[in-house]
C-alpha cells in the first residue's frame, strides 16, 4: 500500500465509520499514541497532534451523529445532497466500471469515495491515473470543498474541525500529485 493509498483509507474510514465501530479501534489507537503521524506522508504534523489531543471516540459519537447521520444532519455525508455534488447512480456506474465491488451503502458518501480512491490505486501501481483524476475531478472536488466547510462551521469538537482541514489540504495534495502524472 502505497502514501496516496493510505491517506485515503484513512480518511474514508474515518467518515465512513462512526468513531466508536470496532474496525476503528486499531486506528484510534494509532492516533492517541501519536504513532499514525509517524507514518503519515503529508506534512500535516500539527494537525495530526490536534486529532491526537481530542480523538477519544466515545466522547465523539454525539458530534459524528449529528454531523453526518440522519435526513436532519447538519451536514450531508451523500454528494448527492450537494450543489455540482455527483448523483449516487453516477458514482456507482463509474465505480462498477473500474471493477470495484460494492455493497448497497451509498456510493456517493465521501467516505466511499475517498476508500474508492484508495481501491483504485492499490489495483495497480503500473495503470494510468485517469481513473483516480475522474474520481476526483467530477465526484469528489466539485462539492468536497463546500462539505468540509461546513463541516469545520458545525462540528461541535476540535477532532471534526480538525478533521475537515487536515482532509481540505489531503485531497488537495494528492489531486496535484495526480496532476503531475501523464494521461494515456
Amino acid at each position: 500500500m502505497n502514501e496516496f493509498s493510505i491517506i485515503c483509507r484513512v480518511l474514508g474510514s474515518l467518515f465512513n465509520r462512526q468513531p466508536q465501530d470496532p474496525l476503528l479501534v486499531p486506528l484510534f489507537t494509532l492516533l492517541q499514541d501519536g504513532k499514525l503521524a509517524q507514518s503519515w506522508p503529508l506534512e500535516q504534523d500539527d494537525l495530526l497532534t490536534r486529532l491526537q489531543q481530542s480523538c477519544d471516540p466515545q466522547a465523539l459519537a454525539t458530534d459524528y451523529n449529528a454531523l453526518f447521520v440522519g435526513e436532519d444532519c447538519r451536514v450531508p455525508p451523500y454528494g448527492s445532497r450537494w450543489q455540482n455534488g455527483p448523483q449516487e447512480a453516477a458514482v456507482r456506474q463509474f465505480l462498477q466500471a473500474q471493477g470495484m465491488p460494492l455493497s448497497e451503502a451509498p456510493a456517493d458518501h465521501i467516505g466511499q469515495i475517498l476508500l474508492a480512491a484508495s481501491w483504485l490505486e492499490d489495483q495497480d501501481e503500473t495503470a494510468d491515473a485517469n481513473a483516480q483524476k475522474t474520481l476526483f475531478d467530477d465526484y469528489l472536488m466539485p462539492w468536497c470543498g463546500a462539505f468540509l466547510g461546513k463541516m469545520e462551521a458545525h462540528a461541535t469538537t476540535p477532532f471534526y474541525r480538525t478533521l475537515a482541514a487536515l482532509t481540505r489540504d489531503a485531497v488537495q495534495a494528492m489531486r496535484e500529485e495526480l496532476a503531475e502524472q501523464p494521461d494515456e
